[in-house]
C-alpha cells in the first residue's frame, strides 16, 4: 500500500495512501529490523519515533514528480495517519534576451490532467487575473512534459509564477488518510504500525513458506534413505521382486524384509533401472546430502524467529536492488507562501570553465558532443589574446561550487548563480562573481550537493603536500572567503577532491610518476593546518594532478602535446604516502610527447574534455583511447597547432551523461 499507494470510497470511509519510494521504504524496514527486532521475531514498535522514520522515507515520491512543500504536514501524516501535502508542479524560468522570458513546466502534481491545467490557465488569461502571459504551448513529446508559458515583456517572471501556484492546480493538496483492512478491520494506521503491519504479514508467509518446503523435504529425504537402502542390498532387492506374484506382493516384502515404509518400498517399485548405475547412484547420495542441509537450515529458521526477521529484511534489500529507482519527487523544507529560489531552478548537468585570465561561465554539458579520439576539437571560448582555460568542472545547477585558490583560500557560490553563457562566448571575469585578492587564482573546485555527509576536501600543493580537512568545515564560508590551507613560501594550492574517509588517493607529477596510498594516511586537520608531504618529487618535478582511485577505474594521463593513454589502476600498488611512487609513462619519451600536463581517474563509460592553451577543446569517449601499460607513452590523442600544449584534462561521469541527455546512440 505504500509502495503503489491507495484510493478508494466504502459506506462511511475513504482511503487515500501517497505512493512511497521503494529503495526508502526498504532502507526504513531494514533500520526498524535491525534496531528494534526482537529475539521472538517481533518489533518493539512503541519506541520508534516519526522522526526517526522520515530520516529513511522524508515522504512520499510521486511517479510524475513535483515538489512537496514543506514536511509539517508529512510529519502529521506519518504520525497520526492523516494530513495534508502541500504539492506543487516543477517549472522553471528562461531568459529570452531583450527583457523576455517564460516559464517552462516539466511536471505537474501527482493525478492532475494536464488538459484541465492548461485550460485554467487559459481561463484565467481571459479573465484578466494572468496579464502578463502572452502565448501558451503545450510542447510535450515522448521526452518528456513541457507547457511553454510565454511571458510580455518586462514581466516579472517569479510573480507569474507565484500567481501559477496560487491560483492554478499546479500548487494542490494531497489529503493523507491512511485508511487499510488490518485482521480483517478498518484500522487508521500511523507510519509506523503501517510497517509492523507488513513485518508480522511478511514473518508468517516465510514461516508458512519454509514449514512447506520442510515437509516437501523431509518428504523427499525418506524417500531417498529408501531408494539407498534399495542399492545397497540391490541383489536382495530384486529377488524379492522377483519372487513376487505381482506388485502388491512385492511391496508387502520389501516393506516387511528391509524395514521400509510403504512409500519407500512404492519409490523402490517404480525406480528406473537406469538408476542402478553407479553414477545415479552417487546422484541420489548427493541429493540426499543437500537435502539433509537444506533441512537443517530450514529447522534453524524456523526454530530462530529473529533469523526470520533478518530474511525479511534480506528479501526486501533484494527488491530494491533489483526494482528501486531515485527519488523523483523533490521536498522542499520550508513551507512558504513563497518559495525558495532553488525550486525554480531546472537540475540538470553543467560544465564550469574558468579560464587564466579570469573568466568564468556556465554552459550545458550537452553543448559538447562526444569526438573521436584524435580529433579536432570545437572552439569552447571566444578566448582574448594569450589567455588560456585553466579548469573545466562537471557540477548539477543546484550544487554549491567550492572554490579554492592558489593562495590556499576558499570561497563559495551556488552553481546557478554562475553565468549562463554560450559555447563560444568568454563569459565574465571571475572577480564579478567572487571577491579575489589582487593576483589571487582560482586553482581547484568542487561541487558539492550537501554538506550533511561526512566527507572530507583532500587537497593537494604544486610542491606535494597534501592535507585532509572536513567538508562541514565550508558549510558557511563569508563572501571574502576563508583560510583552506597554510602554504610554504612559492608552493601553491592547485588540487582539491572529495573524499569519504576510506578513499585511496592518486598522485601524478609532471615528469611521470604516480603514487597511490590510502586516505587514511592523512589525518584530519583543521582550516590553519599546512599539511603532510604526499609524495617525494625529484629536483625540477612537480605534481601535475591529485585524483581519488575508483573500483574498476583506469587512470587517464594526458601530456601537453596532446599524447594520452589510459591504464587499469590495478597497475598502481598501494604504497606508503611521503614515497616516489612508480612510472606512470615512458619517461624517456618526455621531450617528444611532453610532460604530463594533467590526470583522471576515469571509468569506461565516462567522457573526457581535453582543453588546449588556445581554448581548443575536444570531446571524447573514454572507450574510444585504448588501454595501455603504465610504462608505456600512449597515442595522440588531439591534434594540436604549432605553439599550442594541452592545459587540463576533465572528466563528465557517465550519470552525469545519462541525466543531461548527452550519450549519443
Amino acid at each position: 500500500l505504500l509502495l503503489n499507494g491507495s484510493s478508494g470510497i466504502a459506506v462511511g470511509m475513504a482511503t487515500n495512501i501517497p505512493p512511497h519510494n521503494l529503495r526508502e521504504i526498504a532502507a526504513a524496514l531494514s533500520y526498524v529490523i535491525d534496531q528494534y527486532g526482537k529475539d521472538d521475531g517481533t518489533v518493539e514498535i512503541e519506541e520508534i519515533t516519526t522522526e526517526e522514520l522520515m530520516e529513511y522515507i522524508p515522504g512520499p515520491d510521486f511517479p510524475t514528480g513535483g515538489v512537496i512543500v514543506g514536511t509539517e504536514g508529512i510529519a502529521q501524516a506519518y504520525g497520526t495517519g492523516r494530513g495534508r501535502i502541500v504539492l506543487r508542479g516543477q517549472a522553471h524560468i528562461e531568459e529570452l534576451g531583450s527583457n523576455r522570458n517564460r516559464i517552462v513546466i516539466t511536471e505537474i502534481p501527482y493525478q492532475l490532467n494536464k488538459t484541465t491545467l492548461l485550460e485554467r490557465i487559459a481561463d484565467l488569461v481571459r479573465e484578466g487575473k494572468l496579464d502578463d502571459i502572452s502565448d501558451l504551448r503545450d510542447e510535450s513529446d515522448r521526452r518528456g512534459m513541457s507547457i511553454v508559458i510565454e511571458l510580455k515583456r518586462s514581466a516579472q517572471p517569479k510573480k507569474v509564477l507565484n500567481q501559477l501556484f496560487k491560483y492554478t492546480p499546479l500548487q494542490s493538496t494531497f489529503g493523507v488518510q491512511m485508511l487499510a483492512l488490518v485482521d480483517g478491520e478498518p484500522r487508521l494506521l500511523s507510519l509506523k504500525r503501517a510497517m509492523q503491519a507488513f513485518v508480522d504479514h511478511r514473518r508468517v508467509v516465510i514461516i508458512r513458506r519454509s514449514q512447506y518446503q520442510l515437509d516437501k523435504a523431509r518428504a523427499r529425504a525418506h524417500i531417498l534413505e529408501g531408494l539407498l537402502i534399495a542399492l545397497a542390498k540391490l541383489d536382495d532387492v530384486i529377488q524379492t521382486i522377483r519372487e513376487s506374484a505381482d506388485a502388491d506382493q512385492a511391496k508387502e516384502r520389501l516393506i516387511k524384509r528391509f524395514k521400509l515404509s510403504e512409500v519407500q518400498a512404492q519409490a523402490i517399485l517404480d525406480m528406473q533401472l537406469r538408476r542402478l548405475a553407479a553414477l545415479e547412484r552417487q546422484k541420489i547420495q548427493d541429493e540426499q546430502k543437500q537435502i539433509k542441509e537444506h533441512i537443517a537450515q530450514l529447522e534453524d529458521l524456523l526454530e530462530h524467529p529473529r533469523k526470520i526477521l533478518d530474511l525479511v529484511k534480506t528479501d526486501l534489500t533484494e527488491l530494491a536492488e533489483k526494482y528501486g529507482d531515485e527519488r523523483r519527487t523533490h521536498i522542499a523544507i520550508e513551507a512558504t507562501e513563497g518559495f525558495r529560489e532553488e525550486d525554480l531552478v531546472r537540475d540538470e548537468s553543467i560544465l564550469i570553465s574558468i579560464t587564466q585570465r579570469g573568466y568564468i561561465k556556465r554552459v550545458a554539458a550537452k553543448v559538447f558532443k562526444a569526438q573521436t579520439r584524435g580529433g579536432k576539437g570545437v572552439s569552447g571560448h571566444n578566448m582574448k589574446e594569450e589567455d588560456e582555460i585553466l579548469m573545466l568542472i562537471p557540477a548539477r545547477t543546484l550544487d554549491v561550487l567550492l572554490f579554492f585558490s592558489d593562495k590556499g583560500k576558499v570561497y563559495s557560490e551556488k552553481a546557478y548563480q554562475i553565468p549562463d553563457a554560450d559555447r563560444t562566448a568568454r563569459g565574465i571575469p571571475i572577480v564579478n562573481v567572487l571577491s579575489l585578492e589582487p593576483g589571487e587564482t582560482i586553482t581547484a573546485s568542487v561541487a558539492v550537493p550537501g554538506f550533511s555527509t561526512n566527507a572530507f576536501c583532500t587537497m593537494a600543493t604544486l610542491g606535494g603536500r597534501i592535507k585532509r580537512v572536513a567538508l562541514s568545515e565550508f558549510a558557511s564560508v563569508r563572501p571574502s572567503g576563508l583560510i583552506a590551507i597554510a602554504l610554504d613560501n612559492g608552493d601553491e594550492l592547485g588540487w582539491v577532491r572529495l573524499t569519504g574517509g576510506k578513499s585511496e588517493i592518486i598522485l601524478v607529477t609532471e615528469k611521470g610518476q604516480a603514487l597511490r596510498f590510502a586516505e587514511d594516511e592523512v589525518r584530519s586537520m583543521g582550516r590553519q593546518a599546512a599539511g603532510v608531504t604526499g609524495i617525494r618529487l625529484s629536483k625540477g618535478d612537480r605534481l601535475a594532478s591529485m585524483e581519488v582511485a575508483e573500483a574498476g577505474g583506469d587512470l587517464m594521463v594526458i601530456t601537453t602535446h596532446g599524447f594520452g593513454k589510459r591504464t587499469s589502476l590495478e597497475e598502481y600498488p598501494v604504497k606508503g604516502r611521503g614515497t616516489s611512487g612508480v612510472v606512470t609513462i615512458d619517461q624517456k619519451s618526455l621531450d617528444k610527447i611532453g610532460e604530463v600536463a594533467s590526470a583522471r581517474v576515469v571509468q569506461e563509460g565516462d567522457d573526457l574534455t581535453i582543453i588546449s592553451n588556445s581554448g581548443l577543446i575536444l570531446r571524447t569517449k573514454v572507450k574510444d583511447i585504448r588501454q595501455a601499460g603504465r610504462s608505456t607513452r600512449g597515442t595522440r590523442v588531439i591534434e594540436l597547432a604549432n605553439g599550442d600544449k594541452v592545459s587540463t584534462l576533465a572528466r563528465i561521469a557517465a550519470a552525469d551523461l545519462q541525466r543531461a541527455g548527452a550519450v549519443e546512440g
